[in-house]
């Protein structure tokens, strides 16, 4: 029966839930339009290179979800032995430790937050608020700890995990319902089967220019560097979705023109962010004057 009831609150066969319809309207809300332009642009301000390890380049997907896990960690931690008798120090330090690790987390989700759709950035900025929030309240219980108040450094520090709880449910809606922070070029590899596809004609590629092509249905981004040479790349970038065909191309790299990610031609590895995952690259091979096309072997399984 209660399980049924918060099912209830977020979605029912009827359709969504009060949860849900909320999520909806904060999405289409233009109410906070006006902070986001700003504070867009002072994060894109910070040095590329510091943006693209907030990202998570280097690692492969972004770090945000990984980090957060530390202040999230050890507050839950501190919660549980503010219950237990003779723990009071322990549980001290655990929030403080939790007040270290939210900094560069909180970096790592404005890095992010900045390269985000706008209906994906209103739920950002109420996710970052409640966020905020929530340290507000563990910097109220770690300041009521020092002074030796410890029933409202315990109150405080509950309150603050309620609200951090908030903001990872808000988190978990831009993850996996807005889709934010995924790869996006990834169903390309499930899309296509294995062994060559026809692309077209060789002179339908002029050397040095972009043009937009179908693999089976899939769009990609072929570019002729010289006579018998073809690079093909899947043409929605891995970070937004972004068209590749329109960006511009250079240093044998093309450049999303939504967010600016850069992709080797070659390989398509992201030589620099916002993107986390490369580009899906394609083999070629001209047949009889006609192009063909495939995955590499090892990224389809058969």
């Amino acid at each position: 029966m209660f399980g049924g009831f918060l099912r209830g609150l977020v979605t029912s066969p009827q359709g969504p839930g009060p949860v849900l319809s909320a999520m909806d309207r904060i999405e289409g809300s233009r109410r906070a339009d006006a902070v986001i332009p700003p504070l867009r642009d002072a994060v894109r301000a910070m040095p590329a290179g510091f943006r693209d390890a907030l990202h998570g380049t280097w690692l492969g997907h972004p770090t945000h979800p990984a980090m957060v896990q530390i202040p999230i960690g050890t507050w839950t931690s501190a919660a549980i032995l503010d219950l237990l008798p003779g723990r009071r120090r322990a549980a001290g330090l655990l929030v403080a430790a939790g007040l270290t690790a939210a900094v560069p987390a909180a970096l790592a989700g404005l890095a992010d937050w900045a390269e985000l759709r706008k209906p994906q950035m209103r739920v950002g900025l109420l996710h970052a608020a409640t966020n905020t929030a929530a340290v507000a309240m563990y910097i109220a219980s770690l300041s009521a700890r020092l002074r030796g108040r410890r029933v409202a450094g315990r109150g405080w520090g509950y309150a603050g995990l309620a609200t951090v709880s908030l903001g990872g449910a808000l988190g978990g809606h831009l993850a996996y319902r807005q889709a934010a922070g995924v790869n996006h070029a990834d169903q390309v590899v499930a899309a296509l089967e294995p062994g060559w596809h026809p692309l077209g004609t060789l002179d339908d590629f002029p050397i040095g220019t972009p043009v937009t092509a179908t693999v089976r249905d899939v769009p990609v981004l072929v570019f002729r560097e010289t006579a018998d040479t073809l690079r093909v790349l899947a043409d929605r970038c891995s970070h937004m979705g972004g068209p590749l065909s329109e960006g511009e191309i250079a240093e044998g790299c093309v450049r999303c023109p939504w967010h600016g990610s850069t992709f080797r031609l070659t390989d398509g590895w992201n030589v620099t962010g916002p993107a986390t995952a490369p580009q899906p690259a394609f083999e070629t091979r001209v047949v009889d004057g006609r192009v063909e096309t495939r995955l590499p072997a090892e990224e389809k399984e058969t």
